[in-house]
């Protein structure tokens, strides 16, 4: 199958240029992406944008990440219904840092195709505001830069409050696609549908000034079935960054997606053939209780951003949440994977030395000490993964890090006792 077939059938193309593009692509071509440097780590969304790179590169195109030092520091008014904060030139150099670690965990900087990564700060920085009018801003026409979709709907959507600083953030992306042809032969652009007015504007300019032809291409903003945006969980992104988003909540992020979404997710993010998606799909509707494509899915994501000792971590935590075991596990850990359930405070005094159906009543896991006491002389109450009946007391020792403990009822009340000096 060709590359272009490839993505079509993934769901990857929303539209092209100019449908010359699969002719073009027979050959090796070298295409860019950028990057917003907004945060010092990208997001999940980002992860369709460096997937699309990684199927290039894979197939033997130069990929170029281009990470907006420059317009970052201006903003792109697409898909913006209010013009967003400044950065510093400090705050962006920072998170570039980051979005080059994320990258490079992805693709391949190293070897005989190697990725590059720019940053257009690097051609602004010395050019002068007259120097931008002059030679670069005179190349764009005031009636088509309106026309731009993303333009009409931020002038929709903001009652005309576009600025012109984010009105010639187009003049910078299509002038990056041009510096990009003169020095390393880039004959195409990819990025998100709501990229398609500034890739564009970058086709013309090339076309206008070198009289030759570049390529666009735009992939499909992906959704999820209730219409999210995808990598945005609870208000909250899901970062790349194991700091910022950590390894067992990008794990569960992808463990938890619905069914109505988990084969879309693999054909934009696997390596695996088409092939195989269409096995899991097979094997989710006979037996959908299993969660077969989902845990494929986690898995191998969490290990393509986290690495193997990553993913480790990720099925150890998930473990210690179904299965009770929290050895070897952190009081942070514990509190990351433990945040979604039931939890109180109690203190210190009130917890060593007193018997821990009691510390559990206290606590309101339950609704009195006899029916705590009855639950653990039943064999239903666990401390730490360990059953305890009515006798055993809480220990200094049972508390890790001498701050948290885990307590569950039967098989999958969990409660997570926090304990204060």
């Amino acid at each position: 199958m060709k590359l272009i077939e490839e993505l079509e059938a993934r769901g990857l193309v929303d539209a092209l240029t100019d449908p010359a593009i699969a002719e073009a692509l027979e050959k090796p071509v070298t295409l860019y992406c950028g990057f917003d440097p907004s945060a010092r780590s990208l997001q999940a969304g980002n992860l369709v944008s460096i997937m699309v790179l990684k199927r290039f590169q894979m197939a033997g195109h130069k990929v170029i990440a281009l990470v907006g030092g420059a317009t970052g520091l201006i903003g792109d008014p697409s898909g913006k219904s209010a013009e967003r904060n400044m950065l510093t030139v400090a705050q962006v150099e920072e998170n570039k840092k980051g979005i080059r670690e994320n990258l490079s965990r992805i693709l391949d900087f190293d070897g005989p195709n190697a990725a590059v990564m720019v940053d257009n700060y690097d051609w602004y920085k010395g050019t002068s505001a007259i120097e931008f009018l002059r030679d670069i801003a005179i190349n764009f026409r005031v009636p088509q830069m309106l026309a731009k979709e993303s333009v009409k709907k931020r002038l929709e959507a903001s009652e005309g409050a576009l600025t012109f600083t984010e009105f010639s953030y187009q003049i910078l992306q299509g002038n990056d696609f041009l510096h990009l042809y003169d020095n390393f032969g880039c004959q195409l652009e990819v990025g998100g549908a709501d990229q398609w007015g500034n890739i564009t504007a970058g086709t013309d300019l090339v076309h206008r000034m070198r009289g030759k032809t570049a390529y666009g291409l735009t992939f499909p903003l992906l959704l999820d079935s209730t219409g999210k945006k995808f990598g945005k969980s609870e208000g909250n992104a899901l970062f790349l960054d194991a700091g910022m988003t950590s390894v067992y909540d990008w794990y569960q992020y992808f463990l938890r997606a619905a069914d109505a979404d988990v084969i879309r997710y693999l054909k934009v993010f696997s390596m695996r053939s088409l092939e195989e998606i269409a096995e899991l799909e097979r094997q989710m509707k006979a037996n959908p209780e299993a969660r077969i494509p989902q845990k494929a899915l986690a898995e191998e994501l969490t290990r393509l951003v986290h690495g193997e000792e990553g993913l480790k971590k990720a099925l150890g935590a998930t473990q210690t949440l179904f299965g009770g075991d929290v050895s070897g596990k952190s009081a942070d850990e514990l509190e990351t994977i433990f945040k979604d359930v039931k939890s109180a405070a109690v203190p210190k005094s009130e917890v060593v030395g007193k018997p821990v159906f009691m510390v559990a009543a206290a606590a309101g896991m339950f609704k009195s000490n006899g029916e705590a006491r009855r639950m653990a002389a039943q064999g239903g109450l666990s401390l730490n993964g360990a059953k305890v009946d009515d006798k055993r007391v809480f220990e200094s020792c049972d508390l890790i890090d001498g701050r948290v403990a885990i307590l569950k009822q039967g098989k999958k009340n969990n409660f997570l006792l926090k304990v204060a000096d």
